[in-house]
């Protein structure tokens, strides 16, 4: 990596504040970050760390207050002034940040086609790849530069974004949520280089609500709560208690409530599925009433692929799935829905909801036959009146169900995804990574629910690489490997050493 030198650099944000329509997102903000440092920028979801970021990386540009680089003010209000100041942002939403249909080195190199080959009749696609590849090869990464970003795994899509922020001579770099889609080796790997920077002396941001790794990576923290800063401190002087209990403004329990529920006759069965490219093989496993059945295993196992295949989002070349003992037909979402089929996706913002619209449009998405006369047009009042009920029962945090979902916190956003399926009373809810991106409280709140959907008799199926979430919340759970299940295990009689031997191809 090009060394930056040994002279330090710093960024004031003094007084910021900045309101969207009926929320003050930030209130009188004071923030700093040197180069050469790790800072750890956390809280609760909606606190506003990441409008505080958006601001400094100049995505928003409606902001008041000064920022200042070495006590030189700097009017930053686009992206193109943040990025001449040397300072970088890698989203959470990877697929919004990434153009779909170019390839990798396209995607890596991206600032470099725009900014230094204009003017140019011909771009030498040799020094592109090979440029690509040498950035790829620093994170340790193997990804072939030709390849077409949509056809490649989540995962790999966050590194090609970390790649292309790394592939700038960077000051500062923000990353929000980076290890979310990552596997523990790749997250390793992501510290290995972020810990590079910083002893080459630049200043990195990072957002996480994976609280155990913060005291992993960082040297300082910053706890926001409410839009204002709580406080910022050594990382060394706080416990991960603290920090909760800090961004909360409570004290929280972290134990996982199981509700008492008395387990019914078979309700939902997968047999000998397999997807049309063999992403999964040969799955076996069945759910019963009031059962919440975990999918563990590693990222890239098949857990994603394995719902999408249930739901009809991915075609299916042979295999049955049966509801309370009747075959079912799931060529489509579109006919899991109308069987009594739910899926919250891993991706939320790219097909969990619809981000430009009202959050009463998205809460009647999935049931809006429901919602509509004799004539087909859609009943408004009941369809809001409907969205208020869910918004109070679900504890969504927005100004009212007008409110566009683009502009609420991810926990959020995640709760209107599922409010959706409530409204449409589905059979078998299918929850794929439904925590990854929210917070500590926002986490209760959804395992509260998935509490209450199975005392109502319905089957709950959990994907989540997370162990400990899987050995908290599920009766069962099927360990995945390589696309299949390896492996059924009763969560009362096993451990986070189990599971993980056999997510590993443990036999």
């Amino acid at each position: 990596m090009k060394k930056l030198g040994n002279k330090k650099s710093k960024i004031e944000m003094r007084d910021i504040s900045m309101e969207f329509p009926g929320v003050k997102a930030l209130s009188n903000v004071d923030f700093n970050i040197e180069t050469g440092k790790i800072h750890a920028l956390i809280g609760a979801n909606g606190a506003g760390k990441s409008t505080l970021m958006k601001v400094l990386s100049g995505a928003y540009d409606g902001y008041t207050g000064k920022i200042y680089i070495d006590e030189e003010f700097c009017n930053i209000r686009s992206p193109k002034e943040a990025k001449v100041k040397g300072i970088e942002i890698v989203y959470q939403e990877v697929d919004t940040a990434l153009i779909p249909y170019l390839t990798v080195a396209e995607n890596i190199m991206l600032n470099s086609l725009v900014n230094k080959m204009q003017g140019k009749q011909w771009i030498n696609w040799q020094v592109i790849n090979a440029s690509a590849k040498k950035v790829l090869e620093r994170l340790g990464v193997e990804i072939n530069v030709k390849t077409i970003v949509e056809d490649l795994t989540l995962a790999q899509k966050q590194m090609v974004l970390i790649a292309r922020a790394i592939s700038e001579d960077c000051k500062f770099l923000i990353l929000d949520e980076p290890t979310a889609p990552l596997s523990n080796t790749e997250t390793e790997e992501l510290f290995r280089v972020v810990r590079e920077l910083a002893q080459n002396n630049v200043g990195i941001i990072f957002i996480s609500h994976r609280l155990p790794e913060l005291f992993e990576i960082c040297e300082e923290i910053t706890i926001m709560k409410d839009g204002q800063i709580v406080t910022t401190k050594k990382i060394q002087e706080v416990t991960v208690n603290d920090i909760v209990e800090l961004m909360l403004g409570r004290q929280y329990d972290e134990s996982f409530v199981k509700y008492p529920v008395e387990l019914g006759e078979t309700l939902f069965e997968v047999k000998n599925l397999t997807d049309q490219d063999f992403l999964i093989e040969d799955i076996n496993m069945y759910v019963r009433k009031g059962e919440v059945v975990g999918i563990s295993g590693l990222v890239g196992a098949g857990k994603t692929e394995l719902c999408k295949t249930i739901f009809g989002a991915l075609p299916v070349r042979q295999g049955e799935v049966l509801l309370q003992g009747q075959l079912i037909n799931i060529k489509s979402p579109y006919r899991a829905v109308r069987n009594g089929l739910a899926l919250v996706p891993e991706e939320r913002r790219k097909e969990g909801v619809l981000v430009f619209e009202p959050v009463y449009s998205n809460l009647s998405a999935a049931s809006l036959s429901n919602f509509t006369n004799i004539l087909s047009f859609i009943k408004k009042r009941a369809e809001r009146c409907a969205a208020k009920k869910m918004i109070t029962e679900l504890g969504i945090k927005t100004p009212s169900e007008g409110q566009k979902v683009a502009y609420l916190s991810g926990g959020n956003q995640q709760k209107v995804a599922v409010g959706k399926w409530l409204l449409a009373d589905a059979e078998v809810y299918i929850f794929d990574e439904p925590t990854k991106g929210v917070d500590v409280g926002a986490k209760q709140d959804i395992f509260e629910l998935i509490g209450r959907l199975v005392q109502m008799g319905k089957g709950v199926i959990y994907a989540s690489c997370e162990v400990a979430e899987i050995l908290g919340i599920s009766d069962r759970t099927y360990v995945m490997y390589d696309g299949k299940i390896v492996k059924e295990l009763e969560t009362s009689q096993t451990s986070e050493q189990e599971i993980l031997y056999y997510s590993t191809g443990g036999q």
